[in-house]
């Protein structure tokens, strides 16, 4: 008789926490490895700040970032092991990453009716990975919280401003001197301040998410963790 192994059940993930705390290595390496679909929604929102950028639009103008928040077409590739992002077809993927859009990003991103925008695709993708039978992790600051609260698994990922200005540092290359060390410190704090205060959707933690900190953990143990919460919700 043959026996029937039974797939696992699809489960759409969120994993939110501040910038430096690993979370797109840790959601690509785990999506990659149980074959789930990936979407980072940080570069969603640094797409629409490129966009408004090259077209002159003030981050600041509120009401104008708000009038244009309709107009750009954001197709997220969700592939974690060649993520992609295009704007109106053209791939952006690299100048989002700039420290024009990096400055601008928090501005942007506060406006109320670009969270709706941009919240309303996210959970278009996600529903749409759910119903494929793959399951998704969808990493960002309000997604346990706003975006998906009702995600079967909640993850926050922490570590000290110290350890994650030593991270982006090492990220961005170049010499690790003291100075550059601070100035990385000193943004870093100034974005997780501007995440966390700003009205629309902030950055904090879904109270029924699991807190996890990543400072003394390698990328590959924080993998093993995360994946391992999700295996045991999958056969749930």
């Amino acid at each position: 008789m043959r026996t029937t192994v039974s797939a696992p059940t699809p489960v759409v993930v969120a994993i939110d926490g501040p910038s430096g705390t690993g979370k797109s290595s840790t959601s690509k390496g785990v999506a990659a490895r149980l074959g789930m679909a990936y979407l980072d929604t940080g570069a969603q929102y640094r797409a629409i700040t490129w966009w408004m950028l090259t077209r002159g639009i003030d981050p600041a103008d509120t009401a104008e970032v708000a009038a244009a928040a309709e107009k750009p077409e954001i197709v997220s590739g969700t592939d974690p092991l060649a993520p992609t992002i295009t704007v109106d077809g053209t791939d952006v993927s690299t100048p989002i990453r700039g420290a024009e859009v990096t400055g601008a990003v928090s501005a942007v991103s506060a406006v109320p009716e670009i969270r709706a925008r941009i919240t309303g695709l996210q959970r278009s993708i996600a529903a749409e990975a759910a119903r494929s039978g793959a399951g998704i992790v969808v990493e960002g600051r309000d997604i346990g919280t706003t975006v998906l609260p009702d995600a079967d698994l909640k993850i926050f990922l922490t570590a000290s401003p110290e350890v994650r200005a030593a991270r982006r540092s090492g990220e961005l290359g170049g010499p690790q001197d003291a100075a550059r060390l601070a100035a990385t410190r000193a943004d870093l704090v100034r974005r997780d301040t501007a995440d966390s205060s700003r009205t629309a959707s902030p950055l904090a933690r879904a109270a029924d998410a699991v807190e996890l900190d990543t400072a003394d953990l390698t990328l590959e143990q924080v993998i093993e963790r995360v994946g391992a919460m999700i295996e045991e919700r999958r056969s749930a």
